[in-house]
């Protein structure tokens, strides 16, 4: 396969937000929940300035955003953010041997 400079240099950029175990807890929070900043927070038993520092690094490319009020409620993008990560998932489970949870 083929890809040109501009896109390779986009693919890199998107699959840095994969570079960060903190960053991937929060997408993976996030696969079939739309969820607040106090929500996964609770949910992962992170401190809210972490959750909130890994939701601005993929915002961009892997979470979008909507308020309600004073609420801010994050999702994934799309679904191939979802695809991927359950992918690089079963890929590592594979590779390394984990065992099924």
């Amino acid at each position: 396969i083929r890809i040109n400079d501009e896109v390779c240099n986009d693919i890199a950029d998107f699959f840095k937000i994969f570079g960060d175990a903190g960053r991937i807890k929060n997408i993976g929070a996030l696969v079939d929940n739309e969820l607040c900043v106090n929500d996964m927070v609770e949910l992962l038993n992170m401190s809210q300035s972490a959750v909130s520092h890994n939701l601005i690094i993929a915002q961009n490319d892997a979470v979008k955003f909507r308020k309600d009020g004073k609420t801010v409620y994050y999702s994934l993008d799309d679904e191939h953010v979802s695809i991927l990560l359950k992918k690089g998932i079963e890929h590592i489970k594979h590779k390394n041997g984990y065992e099924e949870e």
